[in-house]
């Protein structure tokens, strides 16, 4: 059975950091394109940051130079570093990733079939 688990949210004041992870099981990170997604309460969900199968990324204009995905092949984890947070960062975090090994890449959700349960992040002025 393929599950992603999130972890690492919290509350932290504005210009924190947090790293928060999706650990996955029957799943091998590094074989699929995943991605980091975000929605605040009355928002739709967004598309923060992916990467693909093949290990290029790419980031939203509001988390460029503040945020980084990486992957863990040995523990099976991919991560998301986030620095200098601000309020806007405020939302559940998920992780989400393709069930097949194509090399695609996308910041729309519905590229991805597989879903973590979502973390809070809440960030404060």
């Amino acid at each position: 059975q393929v599950q992603l688990v999130e972890s690492g949210g919290g509350s932290v004041q504005a210009g924190g950091s947090l790293r928060l992870s999706c650990t996955a099981s029957g799943y091998t990170v590094s074989d699929h394109s995943m991605g980091w997604f975000r929605q605040a309460p009355g928002n739709e969900r967004e598309g923060v940051v992916w990467i693909s199968r093949a290990g290029g990324t790419g980031y939203g204009e509001s988390v460029k130079g503040r945020f980084t995905i990486t992957r863990d092949s040995a523990k099976n984890t991919l991560y998301l570093q986030m620095n200098s947070l601000k309020p806007e960062d405020t939302a559940v975090y998920y992780c989400a990733g393709r069930s097949d090994l194509a090399y695609y890449y996308s910041f729309r959700s519905t590229a991805y079939d597989v879903w973590g349960q979502g973390t809070q992040v809440t960030v404060s002025s």
